[in-house]
């Protein structure tokens, strides 16, 4: 018991001389930083991958003409992504193929009377995810990817297989005129449903 009371009036009396000292040392807080994100539309880059012939052989490509709304200014990074809204003009479709640009603008995206691809960024996950809407043949569709953000870059990428706006007319048309391209060594010709989407963009930091 008295080996109790002596550490307990040690620590009392430690603590009286900490508080009653003239020579301690005051610390200053150091200010927290706050920064600023500004969207850069010069730094948006979208690019989807299609796939034919049984092998999955890909068709890289992106549009030309791609507009993005939203907050243009804020603290909140998250905020502000989840405020973006894009819509894709499909006639600007580009596959470095003139001549493939145009029977995917008229055939794919023409029979499915969609002259844009539109959508916004719904909600980003703590694990990683993100939702993001996509509207195209006049319906809408949630699409799950994996996202990050790292030094203001913002990425997205995902599996969609168009089936789920009722695009299966659209593969049907677009690999009937092309049935010989889409023709594999087994003979099969074939355009896959699932499309890989891949999209990234540049935010501009200013912290103080």
């Amino acid at each position: 018991m008295r080996k109790g009371i002596v550490w307990s009036m040690a620590i009392a009396g430690t603590m009286i001389f900490a508080s009653c000292g003239g020579n301690e040392e005051v610390k200053e807080e150091t200010p927290l930083e706050i920064c600023f994100y500004a969207y850069d539309s010069t730094s948006t880059v979208f690019a989807w991958t299609a796939y034919k012939t049984n092998a999955k052989a890909p068709v890289a490509g992106t549009f030309n003409e791609i507009i993005i709304t939203g907050e243009t200014s804020s603290d909140n990074p998250v905020a502000m992504i989840e405020s973006m809204k894009f819509s894709m003009k499909t006639a600007s479709v580009e596959t470095q193929n003139p001549e493939r640009n145009g029977k995917i603008a008229s055939l794919f995206f023409g029979t499915i009377n969609t002259p844009s691809i539109d959508g916004r960024v719904k909600k980003l996950k703590d694990n990683g995810k993100a939702i993001i809407e996509v509207s195209m043949n006049g319906m809408k569709a949630d699409v799950e990817g994996d996202y990050t953000f790292v030094d203001g870059k913002f990425t997205f990428d995902t599996t969609v297989d168009v089936s789920i706006w009722n695009a299966m007319l659209g593969i049907q048309a677009l690999n009937t005129a092309c049935k010989e391209l889409h023709t594999g060594d087994d003979g099969v010709s074939k355009l896959w449903s699932e499309v890989t989407l891949s999209f990234s963009t540049q935010f501009i930091s200013d912290c103080n």
